[in-house]
């Protein structure tokens, strides 16, 4: 598999390492997910409940020009952009493995500085407020996409692919994994309806 972080600067490669989630190792490691960690999370954890997150929404403003696009046709990946609300899970790390999963999760979401790793006030299933790690849209980074038309999402979602598959695979894969958690998402779910030309 081709190495994402091999052309990168030595400016890109310090701002990724600046972002390196370091956990307290006191209790346990909160992390609240909102796109492919929901269903494909690939780290232990000893719970896992739906949680809202407001002042944030979900959406298609990151360029992908390794998992789901390459350089020459980047796709668009979600992030958590301004504004709104998100209803996601939210996991429930041990401590004592809360610094692995740390490492991994910088690995997987950080190949490039696209997103910050923020501590963010998320209201759990039970209503309790807790700080849990979302990957935030960097909107200085040159991979933020802004805010686009749904034309223009489709276009580009229709036509991209990486490493991972296609960029539509990823859209057909969200919705579906959406629907089966229960997680409503009209905007995301328009957007499928568009591509599928049924909109």
């Amino acid at each position: 598999m081709i190495d994402p972080t091999e052309n990168l600067t030595d400016q890109e490669r310090a701002l990724i390492e600046s972002r390196r989630v370091r956990p307290s190792g006191r209790g346990d490691f909160l992390v609240f997910a909102y796109g492919s960690l929901m269903w494909r999370p690939d780290f232990p954890f000893h719970s896992v409940e739906p949680a809202i997150l407001r002042g944030y929404h979900r959406a298609f403003c990151i360029r992908s020009t390794h998992y789901r696009g390459s350089p020459e046709c980047p796709g668009l990946v979600l992030g958590l952009d301004r504004g709104g609300r998100c209803m996601g899970r939210l996991y429930r790390v041990r401590a004592n493995d809360a610094a692995n999963v740390a490492e991994y999760l910088h690995r997987r979401e950080l190949i490039t500085g696209c997103y910050i790793p923020k501590w963010l006030s998320v209201q759990s299933l039970e209503s309790e407020r807790v700080k849990a790690i979302a990957y935030v849209a960097d909107r200085k980074h040159y991979q933020y996409a802004g805010k686009l038309s749904e034309a223009e999402v489709v276009s580009t979602i229709r036509h991209a692919v990486g490493v991972m598959g296609s960029n539509a695979e990823y859209l057909r894969n969200t919705v579906q994994h959406l629907d089966e958690l229960g997680v409503a998402d009209s905007s995301i779910h328009r957007i499928l309806d568009l591509l599928r030309g049924t909109a």
